[in-house]
C-alpha cells in the first residue's frame, strides 16, 4: 500500500514505540490496531513509522491486522493453500509480476463489486421478506375483494376493474412464485 505521491502531506503519521504502542501524531493520542483498521476501512492515508529509526512499518501493521482478522473466525480470505502459494513466489523471478497481478485483480474486483452486489440482490429479491409480505398482502386483498358485496347488476364499473386487477395480481404472484421455485 503506497502512501507516497502528490497527497503525501495528507498522510497521517502513526509512530510505533518500543512498548509496541501506536501513537497518532495528528490526534496526539495512542491508538489500537482496531483504530488502524478503521483508518483502512475509511480510506484514510496513513503511515506507521518506528519511533527511533523512522523506518516505515506500515506493511508489518497491516499484516498484523490481516493475521488477527484471519484468526477471528469470521471466515478466511487467505486459505492455507493460498498462503503456501504466495510463499512460493518469494524469491522467484515472477515475484514482481505476482504482486502487480494481485493488485490489479483486487482493483478490478472492487470496480465490479457494486455491479455484482446489484445482481446478487436482484437474484435474491424474490426471497426478500418485504417483497414476499407485499405479495401476501396483495393476495389477501384479492381474496377479500372476491367476497365484497356486489350490486344486483353485477357491480359498478369500478368494482369490476378492481376485480380484474386483483385477478392480474394473483396471476403475477403465481408466476413469480413459480419463477422463485424454479431458480432454487
Amino acid at each position: 500500500m503506497s502512501q507516497r505521491g502528490a497527497g503525501e502531506s495528507n498522510v497521517r503519521i502513526l509512530r510505533k514505540y518500543t512498548n509496541r504502542r501506536l501513537y497518532d501524531t495528528s490526534r496526539s493520542c495512542y491508538v489500537t490496531l482496531e483504530d488502524v483498521k478503521q483508518l483502512v476501512l475509511s480510506g484514510e492515508n496513513f503511515q506507521v513509522q518506528d519511533s527511533k529509526t523512522g523506518n516505515d512499518l506500515t506493511r508489518n501493521i497491516l499484516l498484523q491486522i490481516i493475521s488477527e482478522q484471519e484468526a477471528d473466525g469470521h471466515g478466511t480470505l487467505l486459505t492455507n493453500q493460498v498462503l503456501q502459494q504466495l510463499i512460493r513466489f518469494y524469491g522467484d523471478s515472477m515475484q514482481g509480476m505476482m504482486s502487480q497481478y494481485l493488485e490489479q485483480s483486487i482493483a478490478a474486483f472492487l470496480e465490479h463489486q457494486d455491479r455484482i452486489r446489484e445482481q446478487m440482490q436482484s437474484m435474491m429479491g424474490a426471497a426478500n421478506p418485504l417483497t414476499m409480505m407485499g405479495r401476501i398482502a396483495d393476495q389477501n386483498m384479492a381474496v377479500w375483494n372476491m367476497f365484497a358485496p356486489r350490486a344486483a347488476d353485477g357491480g359498478s364499473e369500478q368494482e369490476q376493474e378492481e376485480s380484474q386487477a386483483s385477478s392480474e395480481v394473483e396471476e403475477k404472484t403465481e408466476d413469480d412464485d413459480a419463477a422463485t421455485k424454479a431458480s432454487r
